[in-house]
């Protein structure tokens, strides 16, 4: 279920000897779009991070020369330029993405997530990049932490640009939190379980979406193959209450341990929202995805003051409480689809 999946012969093809950047590539989208793509006949393919100690690691794992690593921070606008000269395409996934962290150091995520990108986007104008595919969050919208008002920003940051980019076709993506993804609460409940403590989740009924990471990946090059200035592209995924979640791992993982609600940690949300009702009035249904086109409005102030439009919202935002909900056992059926749960099963020998 959630193995990579080809790209379409198209996309894949657009890729032979072309020259691709991914911003945060040695996270956890990054390695998985690198897989995604390394096989396809890139002329190269560059890694830009912060991280030095990642890059050897994945330097060491990989020992392919088509893959150049650039240590950097979208902070600084010249490495940002060392890296984007020469590139064709580019994929931005460097980010504060730690709620807590952002809300203790907020203008740590100003920095990175809102003038770090801003870097991005302009660097990959200035040096004519042909697509560049920027990854936002669930909680960019109806922001509620400073994680997620950066990143809410930052998505108006890209589509301001798009506006005038002539060179440079500029999109986005939106997507819940991944599977199993560093910092999570999969990881965590595992690591309870393993430890024999109680499951400390927050709100028993609190909802969340469920993406694995190759979905996510899919998502990127959906929008790579689809998107058009300033489009967002959001990923329609179920969801399930993080109570479920917690006894489906227990039933996993053959434990007894309880479960402990602790109440919601600061800035947190019950449900998270992919993409609101405004949105969605102006969205193209895409079968697994919604591409949502950029407000086409202008400096004419007419438009929003007093003109309107006649066009009817949605009925509703669209929400992990209003998605598809998985049960206990359909949740246990993806979670055993994950690479990281496979793992810990064998490592702690549980069939």
């Amino acid at each position: 279920m959630t193995e990579l999946n080809p790209l379409p012969p198209a996309v894949a093809a657009s890729f032979k000897d072309r020259t691709v950047l991914i911003t945060g590539g040695t996270g956890s989208f990054g390695q998985s779009f690198l897989e995604r793509i390394r096989k396809l006949g890139c002329r190269e393919i560059r890694i830009f991070s912060r991280d030095e100690w990642k890059q050897e690691q994945l330097r060491l794992a990989l020992n392919d020369p088509q893959i150049k690593f650039y240590l950097g921070d979208v902070r600084d606008r010249a490495s940002v330029d060392d890296a984007m000269r020469g590139v064709d395409y580019a994929f931005h996934a460097a980010a504060l993405k730690q709620v807590p962290s952002c809300e203790f150091f907020p203008m740590q995520a100003v920095a990175t997530n809102i003038n770090g990108s801003a870097n991005v986007v302009q660097s990959a104008i200035d040096h004519s990049v042909s697509k560049l595919v920027a990854l936002s969050t669930d909680k960019a919208v109806y922001p509620v932490n400073a994680m997620g008002m950066s990143k809410a920003l930052m998505e108006k940051v890209l589509q301001a640009s798009a506006r005038s980019a002539e060179k440079t076709k500029l999109c986005l993506v939106r997507y819940g939190n991944v599977m199993a993804s560093r910092g999570s609460v999969i990881p965590l409940f595992i690591s309870q379980i393993q430890a024999g403590k109680p499951l400390t989740l927050t709100l028993p009924d609190m909802t969340r979406f469920m993406l694995p990471l190759p979905h996510a990946s899919d998502l990127v090059a959906f929008a790579f193959e689809h998107g058009n200035a300033g489009d967002l592209f959001v990923r329609k995924s179920p969801a399930c209450s993080v109570q479920d979640l917690a006894f489906a791992l227990k039933n996993i993982f053959n434990s007894s341990v309880p479960i402990e609600p602790i109440g919601m940690r600061h800035g947190e949300k019950i449900y998270e929202t992919l993409a609101t009702r405004e949105e969605l009035s102006r969205a193209d249904d895409m079968g697994n995805y919604f591409r949502i086109t950029m407000d086409g409005r202008d400096l004419n102030y007419g438009q929003y003051y007093s003109e309107g439009s006649q066009k009817p919202a949605a009925l509703d935002d669209y929400t992990s409480h209003n998605t598809e909900q998985l049960d206990v056992a359909a949740t246990e059926i993806l979670l055993r689809s994950l690479p990281y749960v496979q793992q810990e099963l064998r490592a702690a020998g549980v069939k």
